[in-house]
Parts: structure tokens; sequence; C-alpha cells
């Protein structure tokens, strides 16, 4: 049996992770620091297999990590702080976590090679996505005007004002890095990806999309869409949404990318390459917050709308996943409707606090919402 080390593995998308890989045949080894805004105060690993070995330890920490990576021959790396906004104020936290950990990683396996590295990328390093203008023209790389923000003007427009229409983005998209989280996720995957080419290590990023289930931080508003929707309503409060609602993003459920993750291990002539991991399918943050509310039975709490914009988001953005589906024989088997049913019976048995309020006050003290 291969022993794998996942980095991370106590987390959301890592518990799932270490499961299927334990179901596939593999022995696995788990690295993770157990931070409170992810595990909570008593951080304490949970509802993992007790096949699993579990390392407690810091992504900077060289000794320690090197000594977790002795005999693997597979590396999942899953270790980072995750959050758009937050990235935006804890600069040195997301930068030091995701690319010096990641760094710190890569020497670490130059000392102990192993097969393959598979890496965790995100869907925020294309910025927006892919958009048709008139006469069906592709605009590659759009931004939004800070002044058409501020007067509510939410819509990409080109150059003569014409509105612009989202499309699906696949991976020859270039990367338009709008927030610090980003910007960490992109040097992430492109320090692993040009190690991996150096060292002969088959080197493979994921770039997951929005991904939802249940074990997800209710308590953490920085992460987790739908997490942070189902505290709000949880404790009978209207969830609230920046802008008006209309952005759109990719839904994917957490047991679909764990085994994207999976078959990313085994994949042959994959090395080099990255791939989108999401549904396909894309949605309006205002649909998801309905659909959400109506399966919690609080149809009465209507989304807020903020008519804010954040610093750091993006309009629309969702996946083409036609070369996962192609190369890892990936497909999607879990939609949002029919898995909502087991995260709201999930979200019931779970306590959380509701900090939206004051991720927002946070966000505002620093003039990053306008």
């Amino acid at each position: 049996m291969s022993l794998v080390l996942v980095t991370g593995g106590c987390g959301f998308i890592g518990r799932q992770v270490v499961a299927e890989l334990i179901r596939a045949g593999n022995r696995v080894r788990i690295y993770d620091a157990l931070i409170p805004q992810v595990h909570g105060s008593g951080a304490n690993p949970s509802d993992l297999p007790p096949e699993a070995e579990v390392v407690r330890g810091d992504i900077q920490d060289a000794p320690r990590l090197s000594a977790a990576l002795r005999g693997c021959e597979t590396v999942i790396h899953l270790a980072a702080e995750v959050g758009v906004g937050q990235s935006m104020y804890e600069i040195v936290r997301y930068v030091g976590a995701n690319d010096l950990g990641t760094a710190v990683l890569l020497e670490a396996i130059a000392e102990h090679p192993v097969r393959r590295l598979v890496v965790a990328s995100s869907m925020s390093v294309y910025g927006e996505g892919y958009y048709s203008g008139p006469y069906g023209v592709c605009h590659e790389t759009t931004r939004r005007k800070i002044a058409d923000l501020r007067t509510g003007l939410w819509d990409p427009v080109d150059e003569d004002g014409a509105r612009l229409q989202p499309m699906a983005t696949d991976e020859r998209k270039r990367v338009d890095l709008a927030s610090i989280y980003a910007l960490t996720k992109y040097a992430q995957e492109q320090s692993a990806l040009i190690f991996g080419a150096a060292y002969g290590v088959s080197t493979v990023a994921l770039r997951l999309f929005n991904v939802f289930g249940a074990g997800q931080a209710l308590s953490n508003p920085y992460t987790g869409v739908l997490a942070n929707f189902a505290s709000r309503i949880a404790a009978g409060e209207r969830p609230t949404i920046f802008e008006d609602g209309r952005q759109q993003r990719d839904f994917v459920h957490v047991r679909d990318v764990a085994r994207a993750f999976v078959l990313a291990t085994t994949a042959r002539d994959v090395g080099g390459e990255t791939f989108n991991i999401g549904s396909g399918r894309p949605r309006s943050i205002l649909e998801v917050a309905t659909l959400l509310a109506r399966a919690m039975g609080r149809e009465d709490l209507k989304p807020e709308l903020l008519h804010r914009y954040r610093a750091g988001d993006i309009r629309n953005c969702f996946a083409s996943i036609e070369k996962a589906r192609e190369m890892l024989g990936y497909v999607p088997r879990h939609g949002l409707e029919e898995t909502l049913p087991d995260f709201v019976d999930w979200v019931r048995q779970e306590a959380s606090e509701d900090r939206n309020q004051m991720m927002r006050q946070e966000l505002a003290a620093r003039g990053l919402v306008s």
C-alpha cells in the first residue's frame, strides 16, 4: 500500500480526501496545525478514520514536516489559509502559510523525494472568468471599475459600455489576480509546478471552485459562503450578500473534490498540468441563499442584499471541467439540490456562532467595503 502525506488533512476538504484515500487502499499520514479559526477553540481532529496517522505541526516547521514526509510516496498539499476578504488585511499570515509554507514543503520533498505531488489551487487565480461581448468576441481579462461599483453598476462592460455575458472558464485563461489570497494560491501552485519540473516529481495542481458540504467551519465567516449563510439562518438572521446577489459561482460538493484528488494521485501523463475542479454549472449567490433558506425551513429569512462591494471580489467565474473529465476521469456526482438536505441535517446538529457582522466590521474599518 502507498503511504500518502496529506497536509491540512484535518480540515473540511482534507477529512474527505483522507477517507477517500483509505477507501482506495492507501495508508495516510496527516500533517495539520489545527488552527482555531478552522477547527474551533478545542482544535481536535474529528471524523477522521482511525487508520489515519495524525501529526500536529505548523506547515512552516521544517524539521517536523521533514520527519512527517519520510516514507511517503505521494503528497497532497491542502494546508493553506483560506479567505479572500481576510487576506486583504492579514497579508503576512496568508503569505506565510500559503507561500512560505509551500516553500518549506518543497525543500523537504527535495530531501525526501516522492513520486507525485498534488497541490490545491483555487479558481480565484482567474479573477473574472471568460466573458462574451457583442458579435461573440471572447474577453479573457476583464476588470470592473471602482467608480462603476460605487454607483451600483455591478456587471462588467466593454469599452463601448455594452454589458458582457459570462462564459465557462477553462484552464487556458490568463490569470488575473484580484486579491492577496489569489496571489498566494497562484504562487503556491506555480512554485509546486516549477519544483516538480526541476526535480522530476510528477506535480498536479487542482484549481478548486466553491466547495461545499457537511464539515465546513460554520463559525468562520471568511470562507465557505454556504456555511456562512447556514450559520446566519440557524441563528434566525437573514443571510447577507454583497452587491445585488446575481454574481455567479460554481458550487462543487466536497465528496466530488475528494475524489478528484485521489484520481490525480494515480492518473497517467498528468505531470505539470492544472485542472479545474467544479460542477460545471453556474449558480447565482442569491439563488443559493434562497435554496438554503428553503431547505432549512426558513423561507421567511429573505437574503439581505447589501448593494456594497467588497475588495477582492469578482462578479462571475464558473468552470469548464472538460480537461479534468478527459485526463483524470473526473465526473461530478453530487448536485447542489440533491445534497442540501444532508447539509442541512448536519448544520442542525452542529454548534455555530454567527460572526458575519464581525467580518463586515473588520473589512469596513479598513476601507475594504465600498
